[in-house]
C-alpha cells in the first residue's frame, strides 16, 4: 500500500463526511465541525498565532488518516507549558518559533490526536506522519513538534518513534454504576458527604435553580447571555477571551447535539452558566462564568450538575478540564495526562529529555500524594 501525505491550510480543503468517518469514538473536539468553527470564527487563525497546517494521509486519493497540526507563533492556549524552553532558545540566539503543534486549540481534553482507518496498522501510519513532520520542519524552518493530550496508546507509539514523553495530572470523575447522586454520595466519607450536601443546599437557599439545555435548543438570547458570562471569566483577570460569539453560534448550528448548557436562574434572571461537550461515554466540562459570586454556585454548575448528567445518561467519565485541586474533595480522581515532544536541535533535545525525566518523578509523586486526599470511604 502506497500512502501519500498532503498538507492543507484550512478545514475547508477536506470533506467533512470523510473526516468525521474516521472519528468513530465520539470524541467531539476532533470533529470537522469543531475545528472548522474555530477557523471560520477566526478564533484560530494566523492573526491569533494558530496557523492551520493539518496532515492528511491518502491511499489512492481516499482519506485513511489525519492529524490536526498548527504552526504556532507563541505558546498560549496550550495548557502544557514550554515557555522556559522558548526562553532557553532565545538566550542561545536560536528561534523557538514557529513550532508545530498537534492539539485541539484551547482544549486540554485528552483524546485521539491521530485518526486512523480501523483497517490500517496504526504503527505504520503514525510512523509515516512523524517522518512527514520532521521533513516539513526542515523545509519550513520549524524548531520542534509537540503533541498535547493524546491517548496513552498514541503516546506510547510516539515515544517508540523517538519523541520525549511528558506527564501531567488532571482530575476526573468516574461513574461506577451509580443509580443517582445520593448513591454516589454514599461512597464518600461522612465529612465530605456533608460538605457536598451543604454546598448544594446553599445554592438552593439562595433561590437559584439550574436548567439543562441541549445545544440544539439554546436560544440566540441564551447564547448571548452565556457568552457574556464566559467573557467575564477572562475579563476579571484582565485578559481577553480566546473564543468569540461566532464560534459558539456556529457549533450550536453544526454540532448542537454534542453540547450541554447549564444555566443558573435566580429571580427569573440568568446569573451563571457552564458549557460542556458530550462524547460517547464522557462529559467534557469546558467553559463557565457568572455575574456575582454566589456561594457554591461554581461547584454546583461546573461539577455537581455534570455528575447528575453523567449518572442520568450512563456516561462513564466526567473530564472537567485542567487544574483544580479543589475537585479532589468532591470525588475527582488524579489521572495522568501525556504530551509528546520532538526537538529538531540535538543539543536542546537532550537537555529537554533530561528535564522531563526529572519532572516525571515529581509529577508521579504529586499524583500519589493527591490520591491520599480522595474523599472515598476506605
Amino acid at each position: 500500500m502506497a500512502m501519500d501525505i498532503k498538507q492543507i491550510q484550512s478545514m475547508t480543503e477536506v470533506d467533512s463526511a470523510d473526516w468525521n468517518r474516521l472519528c468513530a469514538d465520539g470524541y467531539p473536539f476532533l470533529r470537522h465541525e469543531f475545528l472548522l468553527a474555530l477557523e471560520q470564527s477566526t478564533s484560530v487563525c494566523r492573526q491569533t498565532g494558530w496557523e492551520a497546517a493539518h496532515l492528511l494521509v491518502l491511499d489512492d486519493g481516499k482519506l485513511v488518516a489525519f492529524m490536526p497540526l498548527y504552526r504556532k507563533h507563541h505558546s498560549y492556549g496550550e495548557y502544557v507549558f514550554d515557555h522556559q524552553w522558548a526562553a532557553a532558545y532565545q538566550q542561545n540566539g536560536r528561534a523557538y518559533y514557529p513550532k508545530y503543534l498537534t492539539a485541539i486549540p484551547l482544549s486540554p481534553c485528552q483524546g485521539p490526536r491521530i485518526a486512523i482507518d480501523g483497517a490500517l496498522d496504526p504503527t505504520a501510519v503514525i510512523g509515516l506522519l512523524v517522518a512527514a513532520v520532521k521533513q516539513l520542519s526542515a523545509q519550513q524552518g520549524v524548531s520542534s513538534w509537540h503533541c498535547l493530550f493524546p491517548t496513552l496508546p498514541q503516546s506510547i507509539h510516539l515515544q517508540d518513534l523517538g519523541l520525549s514523553l511528558r506527564e501531567g495530572v488532571q482530575f476526573q470523575w468516574f461513574n461506577r454504576g451509580y443509580r443517582d447522586f445520593d448513591d454516589f454520595l454514599q461512597t464518600l466519607t461522612a465529612s465530605k458527604r456533608k460538605m457536598v450536601k451543604r454546598e448544594r443546599r446553599r445554592v438552593s437557599e439562595q433561590g437559584i435553580t439550574l436548567l439543562h439545555i441541549n445545544g440544539t435548543d439554546v436560544t440566540a438570547e441564551q447564547w448571548q447571555v452565556f457568552f457574556q458570562f464566559y467573557s467575564l471569566t477572562y475579563l476579571k483577570r484582565g485578559a481577553q477571551p480566546y473564543l468569540n460569539l461566532a464560534f459558539f453560534l456556529q457549533i450550536a448550528a453544526t454540532m448542537g447535539g454534542h453540547i450541554l448548557l447549564v444555566l443558573a436562574v435566580k429571580d427569573q434572571q440568568y446569573v451563571g452558566a457552564a458549557l460542556s461537550f458530550i462524547g460517547n461515554d464522557t462529559l467534557y466540562g469546558r467553559y463557565w462564568g457568572c455575574y456575582d459570586d454566589y456561594h457554591s454556585l461554581h461547584f454546583e454548575a461546573c461539577y455537581y450538575q455534570g455528575l447528575d448528567y453523567c449518572i442520568a445518561h450512563g456516561l462513564a467519565r466526567f473530564d472537567s478540564g485542567a487544574q483544580g485541586e479543589h475537585k479532589i474533595a468532591r470525588g475527582f480522581e488524579p489521572v495522568t495526562t501525556y504530551s509528546a515532544h520532538w526537538i529538531k536541535e540535538p543539543q536542546f533535545a537532550k537537555a529537554i529529555a533530561q528535564f522531563l525525566a526529572r519532572e516525571q518523578l515529581a509529577v508521579q509523586h504529586y499524583k500519589q500524594d493527591a490520591s491520599t486526599y480522595l474523599p472515598f470511604k476506605k
